[in-house]
C-alpha cells in the first residue's frame, strides 16, 4: 500500500523490479492516489504506463532545473546558498585571537564547528 506510484520507484526499471519482487513474495500492491490495484492484469498494465509517465516527468523536471541553473550562471548570478562562514572569516579570526575555542565561536556565530575549523585553517 503506497500513497502514489512514483513514491515506490524512481524509474520504470525500479518500479518493475519492485513489483516483481513483491509478486514473487505473494504480496499485492495498491496505490491509494491512483486508485489502482496492481494485483489485476489491467492494474499491472496501468502501473507500467504510469511508471513511464512518472519517469518522463522526473526527466523533464531535471532538464528544466539544469537549464535554469545554466541560465542563471550565464547571467552571472551565483548558484547555491551563500557560504556563511566565508562571510564571517574576520569575526572567526577575531574571536579566536581573543581566546574563544571553536565550539564557542560556532555557537556565538550560529555556524558549525567544521565551518569554524575550515575558516581558521584557511587563514593560516
Amino acid at each position: 500500500l503506497v500513497w502514489k506510484l512514483d513514491r515506490w520507484g524512481r524509474s520504470l526499471s525500479d518500479l518493475v523490479t519492485g513489483l516483481q519482487d513483491l509478486n514473487a513474495l505473494g504480496v499485492g500492491f495498491v496505490s491509494i492516489t491512483e486508485a489502482l490495484d496492481f494485483t489485476t492484469p489491467s492494474g499491472k498494465a496501468m502501473a507500467g504506463m504510469l511508471a513511464v509517465f512518472a519517469e518522463f516527468e522526473r526527466d523533464m523536471l531535471r532538464e528544466r532545473v539544469k537549464a535554469g541553473i545554466a541560465h542563471s550562471r550565464s547571467k552571472g548570478k551565483p548558484h547555491g546558498r551563500p557560504k556563511t562562514a566565508a562571510l564571517k572569516t574576520e569575526q572567526i579570526k577575531g574571536l579566536h585571537e581573543k581566546g574563544y575555542n571553536k565550539s564557542q565561536i560556532a555557537k556565538k556565530l550560529s555556524i558549525s564547528r567544521t565551518s569554524v575549523r575550515r575558516a581558521l585553517s584557511a587563514s593560516l
